[in-house]
């Protein structure tokens, strides 16, 4: 595996910044990794870099390119405000603009003929979830993603399988609005929900190594199916 950064084309002149991460062995297709709120921190890059190791060629874009370019906050009261502060000023439609950029970045590579999917955490799960209704990716995987419940009415427009991953003691993504979601989306044959018991928000990045493990095999058995 090996790694390096990439700029990818937005339209009217403007370009934002991809950490890249290359499998030894490719399986021929992609993932576009989309961060949390707080940047394409080193937690985002490492799952990349999983994504890599299990045969993927993994993008992780810098969505908060126009406003706060390279950012990498952490976990700090200060940091956690400033990033709360991101959000709020963060358009969905600016993220979905940057996933289709990023998609199209992918299959114009030299000899690249797979197929590209996305998966996100936390706001990156909302826009995974998001992007799997704009028809721009080819399966979609969203870890614990915040404001899913307020875009319901997309449920019978997704356009490719969707996974969603979820801890039951996630404050952020409450029961009721995890029970909304599966009320919305257990018709859609394509679609696979999982929870996790006693995992917290952001427990793919800093959770238990076991809960860890498990939502990594899932996905790539999700994957692996989807993308075929």
């Amino acid at each position: 595996m090996s790694t390096h950064n990439e700029s990818i084309d937005a339209g009217a002149d403007q370009h934002f910044g991809a950490y890249v991460s290359v499998p030894a062995k490719a399986n021929g297709h992609a993932v576009i990794v989309l961060q949390e709120i707080f940047g394409v921190t080193p937690h985002i890059r490492a799952v990349a870099d999983r994504f890599a190791e299990d045969g993927y060629l993994a993008y992780a874009p810098d969505l908060f390119w126009r406003f706060a370019p390279n950012i990498s906050l952490t976990h700090s009261k200060e940091d956690i405000a400033k990033a709360m502060g991101y959000l709020h000023e963060y358009p969905d439609s600016d993220g979905l603009r940057d996933i289709a950029s990023t998609a199209q970045h992918i299959r114009s590579l030299p000899g690249f003929s797979g197929r590209v999917a996305v998966a996100g955490m936390c706001l990156g799960g909302k826009l995974a979830y998001l992007a799997a209704a704009s028809a721009s990716v080819d399966a979609a995987v969203s870890f614990y993603g915040v404001g899913i419940e307020t875009h319901l009415h997309l449920a019978s427009a997704l356009q490719c399988p969707l996974m969603l991953h979820f801890g039951d003691m996630d404050p952020y993504v409450p029961e009721p609005a995890r029970q909304a979601i599966a009320d919305a989306l257990h018709l859609q044959p394509s679609v696979t929900m999982h929870l996790y018991p006693g995992a917290n928000h952001g427990f793919y990045t800093r959770g238990a190594a076991a809960d860890v493990a498990l939502a990594r095999e899932r996905t790539c058995a999700f994957l692996q199916n989807a993308l075929a």
